[in-house]
């Protein structure tokens, strides 16, 4: 009789690229509660901080997480996603700090140049109130490299001067995944758990984990215009010009943020599935598609992370 056994896998083999992906922010995530005192972790209510929500259960769970939770608000953020991140953050009985550019408005720090300007870029500001208001010493941020240029020149631990600017050019090795949050008082790190992740693989780690999601992130009818290029929704923010045709469209967000400067595209993607296999083939990066404020120049992030933006 053939008693041979064929012997299983090694459980490497049995991984998939979403568990590699898992796996390497899982610790990140420790890495930063083991080398920082005081961190903190970005959470909007948006798809990248909703994973990030996710891999902080799973690399510190039954505890409560070794962090709090805070979001940046402009004062002009969709009603669908903050009324989500407040009932997210309640779920998992994790605090949650809320700051907004409108309090340093009220406080001169943050001044406009027109009531219509958008305030996304004033977030810096606000941010880093919050880092000087609460001695923060890391902010955990659902950054990817896939989103824009700038993006890609982060480390996962990048490191920020006492004024909280970003230097490319200072910057810590990472050689073998070795991370460095060594700072002095009032310098900080921003760390980005997952920085080698696509919007495909958010998408994909989404469906994997069962999360739930703002609707706006679904197909669904809204008011929008066609201007330069990109749809924007018709709000009391974003009137409809005297020139302008407004149309009843089947649109959903790839991402979300302040109202005067987020742009959904059209889709009839109303489940994960279909969400999936439009971005697998989509050719334009979220950001330059759905981002208003990153189109005017190529050089706007990179000016926006050297002046403190996450």
């Amino acid at each position: 009789m053939d008693t041979h056994v064929t012997p299983l896998a090694p459980a490497a083999a049995r991984l998939d690229h979403l568990d590699w992906l898992e796996a390497e922010a899982i610790h990140i995530l420790r890495e930063v509660a083991g080398q920082c005192s005081n961190p903190v972790l970005l959470f909007s209510g948006g798809k990248d901080s909703i994973c990030l929500l996710r891999l902080a259960e799973k690399a510190f769970r039954p505890g409560r997480f070794p962090f709090p939770l805070l979001h940046v608000d402009t004062g002009h953020n969709y009603p669908e996603v903050t009324a989500f991140r407040d009932r997210r953050a309640a779920e998992l009985d994790e605090r949650l700090i809320v700051r907004s550019v409108e309090d340093s408005m009220r406080r001169g720090t943050v001044a406009l140049k027109s009531p219509n300007e958008s305030r996304n870029k004033h977030q810096s500001v606000t941010l880093l109130e919050a880092i000087a208001e609460f001695a923060f010493d890391a902010c955990i941020g659902g950054a990817r490299r896939d989103e824009e240029k700038a993006r890609a020149k982060e480390r996962l631990f990048s490191f920020r001067d006492e004024f909280g600017q970003w230097d490319p050019k200072n910057q810590r090795p990472e050689l073998w995944s070795l991370y460095n949050a060594r700072i002095h008082p009032g310098e900080n790190i921003r760390a980005f758990p997952i920085s080698n992740w696509t919007e495909l693989d958010v998408w994909q780690y989404i469906a994997r984990e069962e999360l739930e999601l703002p609707t706006i992130y679904f197909a669904h009818t809204r008011p929008v215009v066609r201007r330069n290029g990109a749809l924007v929704p018709v709000t009391a923010l974003t009137p409809a010009r005297e020139d302008e045709k407004i149309e009843e469209v089947c649109v959903r967000f790839r991402t979300v943020g302040d109202i005067t400067c987020t742009a959904p595209v059209e889709s009839t993607a109303d489940t994960l599935e279909k969400i999936i296999a439009e971005t697998a083939v989509t050719t334009l990066t979220e950001r330059g598609a759905t981002r208003l404020d990153d189109q005017t120049s190529e050089a706007s992030m990179e000016q926006r992370k050297k002046e403190g933006y996450f």
